[in-house]
């Protein structure tokens, strides 16, 4: 009787057993735990874009002290990140961008390297002391960042293994698995390594940073990475009319409820009635939009070469493949450009004398918030003598750019 008895007790608890590993305490249906995944995901990414990217590495704006305890908690539950190493490694990138410092670069390290081992690259740099002095400074020191936070890196995601598993069962810990390699793979890989190899680009700036896609929502806005490097103190990333950055509106909702505080966002270009005469605040507005100004150039130059390529042609001078490059390299950053590149695009422009001044006065140009050594009232003269040669180059597409010049405000 006694051995039958517990045979029942043993039975059942084993049917309980395998019930709670098949179905957890919350017996959830397949779609309701893939929904539940996409969630705690996007909160992760939130946590990343808003609180690690905007806050704490470039200081773009100041969160309450609410949603910047959950995002320290909820990043130590879901990645166990430390605060001031991803800063630092953050920040680090941005100072070295492109060259063999920066930790994690497609164009010194390759593709593959940094999409497929992005992780494994921020573990290294991240143990580097150096860079942990040099760039890691103004991140959370208290209590819970030293003991837990830090001092337990590894304890949150052992935590959220017991949390998934408690709700899910067994597929808790594929749950679980996917949370874990979500950051590696969008942050690490894909903005790392695709954001600086493959996409579009609203501004040349200084590196080979791209917007990977206009709508920011799966990696929380961070898809919009070329805006970013060109804008990197801004908290808002979207820039174009076209661009969605989901991570600001959550930005804008708390700032809204008193939880957050935006302390810089990238300038808007403003215009006013064309001025005859460039004075102190054109040449100020010029500078302060000076990414917009070259973006314009840039759309301007493409409207002077449609207008000349037939002639090019006609020549028969040029293979179109040599044109196709020839293109590419008159729309990009002069200082840019390789040898082999100037060679080529000089090739060219002796064939195109519109082009050829669209070019020398695109260098022209950027040289005017170059020159550190200049008086302002010498830069005004300048930026005056340039309208007034681009107006009487008899290129349309340089007056009509050059008049649009004089009304930013």
């Amino acid at each position: 009787m006694i051995n039958y008895g517990a045979h029942v007790i043993l039975s059942t608890f084993i049917d309980i057993a395998i019930d709670f590993l098949s179905n957890g305490i919350t017996r959830a249906t397949g779609w309701q735990v893939f929904i539940f995944t996409m969630v705690v995901t996007h909160i992760t990414i939130a946590s990343v874009t808003i609180f690690l990217h905007r806050c704490q590495a470039h200081r773009a704006l100041e969160l309450h002290a609410i949603p910047s305890h959950f995002f320290r908690f909820w990043l130590w539950l879901t990645t166990g990140q430390v605060t001031k190493e991803w800063a630092a490694v953050h920040r680090k990138h941005h100072a070295k961008c492109e060259t063999v410092d920066d930790p994690h670069s497609p164009v010194t390290r390759g593709i593959k390297k940094v999409l497929f081992e992005g992780a494994e690259l921020y573990r290294i740099e991240s143990k580097n002391l150096e860079t942990i002095q040099k760039y890691g400074h103004g991140t959370p020191d208290d209590w819970m960042e030293k003991n837990v936070y830090t001092g337990f890196s590894w304890a949150g995601m052992i935590l959220m293994l017991f949390i998934d598993v408690l709700l899910f069962g067994v597929i808790g810990v594929t749950v679980w698995a996917v949370q874990m390699m979500w950051i590696p793979v969008t942050a690490a890989g894909i903005i790392n390594g695709i954001g600086h190899y493959w996409g579009y680009r609203n501004y040349d700036c200084v590196d080979a940073s791209t917007n990977i896609l206009p709508i920011g929502i799966l990696i929380g806005g961070e898809e919009l990475h070329n805006n970013h490097h060109t804008f990197g103190t801004s908290a808002k990333l979207s820039s174009k009319w076209y661009e969605f950055d989901i991570g600001w509106m959550y930005i804008r909702c708390m700032e809204i409820i008193g939880l957050a505080k935006v302390r810089k966002v990238a300038p808007e270009p403003k215009f006013a009635e064309i001025k005859t005469v460039i004075d102190m605040d054109t040449l100020q507005a010029v500078i302060t939009n000076r990414y917009d100004v070259m973006a314009k150039y840039t759309k301007s130059l493409g409207k002077a070469w449609r207008s000349e390529i037939a002639q090019l042609r006609e020549k028969k001078q040029f293979e179109d493949g040599f044109l196709k490059l020839a293109k590419k390299y008159l729309q990009r950053e002069p200082s840019k450009l390789e040898a082999p590149q100037k060679q080529q695009l000089s090739e060219l422009l002796a064939h195109s004398a519109a082009l050829k001044t669209m070019h020398d006065m695109r260098v022209e140009l950027g040289l005017i918030w170059e020159r550190s050594t200049v008086s302002r009232e010498q830069l005004v003269q300048q930026l005056q003598d340039w309208c007034v040669r681009a107006e009487a180059s008899g290129i349309q597409t340089l007056h009509d750019f050059s008049r649009r010049l004089r009304t930013y405000a």
